[in-house]
């Protein structure tokens, strides 16, 4: 039988190591095109994706923005360092100053785009009538009502002058190329950073409706702002027609990754999908169910089964504890499970952030619950870090410099 927590960490170290841009970006990349070339970006990887355009173009110029501490060398282009999830003033003055890079570009002229999962919030120009503040204000209130990612990244488009498209825009009539790291349920790139390099067919009436749906709390000037003409870029709009978007790392390559170092290691995988999606604890009470029904048909002998599952799940705010999504799915696993023999997991985001602290996740096992109250409280009131940091179990990576969305794995021992 393998050990399961170094088994299950070895497990989410592959999946993170083969979207490493540095491993994977080089492929996807044209030769280098002849002219003037600006690269820009924004994203929890960014700056790791800057770093192996320069390895394999050489010093480039442009200026890419990426969360605190997540900075690389490079020897053209500028990295800036900006606030995640809540955007701040450091990465509103880059973005104005990437958009200056755009001014007198031509049809001669190639940019390069590198956009990953975190650009909602480092790539920040707030429509006109709205304040960095009132912005702030808006993503804070987002993060802490439960509404899927698709649905938040809709209203952000329309309360922004970059996203949806309007960054491709703003650099044409040049060449763009974006190559994406894909963090969103279903690889859709319109969703990904809130699609600064694709147009978007949502309208601001759809964004009034995710404020409705999910009863956020505004400022009037957000009110205001929803009412007038959308500066989203429709699909077909001309400006778009120099820029092509392409994913070139996802979150299936990396749970296929997972799922052969599982099968290397003496295990049957199964990869339950890479777009799960719903509220953390609710999936973990079917993770759950599944877990020991799977558990229920193995026999004495057989190989161990890991079940592996991406997408990103959501919390709906109700304490004032410290938590995230994975370590809140690991929480509710541990307390569903009750202590079942010979089942493990673990629920990281691939980034090495999960919700409100420089944590990737958690671990658990049958012995994860000693105290089933205390548990229960900790869940009652989001503070999934809090109960794991007094139990050692957490998942501690540092940056991770890139993003392909969470990463849960299941070990199923035969009983």
């Amino acid at each position: 039988m393998p050990d399961p927590a170094p088994l299950l960490r070895a497990l989410f170290d592959r999946a993170v190591a083969v979207a490493d841009p540095m491993r994977s970006l080089a492929a996807a990349l044209p030769p280098r095109p002849a002219g003037r070339v600006v690269v820009v970006g924004a994203g929890k990887a960014s700056a790791r994706m800057a770093e192996a355009v320069e390895a394999a173009w050489g010093p480039c110029e442009g200026l890419v923005i990426t969360r605190y501490g997540y900075a690389r060398p490079c020897r053209g282009i500028e990295i800036v360092e900006a606030a995640h999830p809540v955007p701040d003033e450091a990465g509103a003055r880059a973005t104005a100053r990437m958009l200056a890079l755009f001014q007198g570009l031509g049809e001669g002229d190639f940019v390069l785009a590198l956009i990953s999962g975190g650009a909602s919030a480092l790539l920040v120009a707030p429509c006109a009538g709205v304040t960095l503040a009132e912005k702030q204000a808006v993503s804070a209130a987002l993060l802490d009502c439960g509404a899927p990612i698709d649905r938040m990244n809709t209203l952000r488009k329309h309360l922004s002058r970059v996203k949806g498209g309007q960054l491709a825009a703003a650099a044409f009539p040049a060449r763009m190329l974006a190559l994406l790291i894909s963090d969103v349920p279903g690889d859709d790139p319109a969703f990904i950073g809130s699609g600064p390099t694709v147009g978007d067919s949502s309208s601001a009436e759809d964004a009034r409706a995710v404020l409705s749906r999910w009863q956020v709390e505004v400022p009037p000037s957000v009110t205001k702002a929803l009412a007038r003409p959308t500066g989203v870029i429709p699909p077909r709009d001309p400006r778009l027609s120099r820029a092509e978007t392409v994913i070139y790392a996802a979150p299936s390559q990396s749970l296929a990754a997972a799922a052969d170092l599982a099968r290397a290691e003496g295990c049957e995988a199964e990869i339950l999908g890479d777009a799960l999606e719903g509220e953390a604890r609710e999936v973990a009470a079917l993770m759950a169910q599944t877990a020991l029904i799977r558990q229920k048909a193995l026999r004495p002998g057989d190989r161990p089964l890991v079940l592996l599952s991406g997408g990103e799940l959501t919390v709906t705010r109700r304490g004032d504890g410290i938590g995230g999504t994975n370590a809140e799915f690991c929480l509710a696993l541990a307390l569903a499970l009750n202590g079942a023999p010979g089942i493990h997991a673990l629920a990281c985001d691939t980034d090495g952030v999960d919700g409100a602290a420089e944590v990737a996740g958690a671990l658990i096992g049958p012995d994860t619950i000693r105290d089933r109250a205390e548990a229960e409280a900790a869940l009652a009131r989001n503070d999934s870090h809090g109960y794991f940091a007094r139990g050692n179990a957490q998942v501690v990576t540092g940056p991770t410099l890139t993003n392909v969305n969470d990463f849960r794995a299941l070990l199923i021992l035969p009983r």
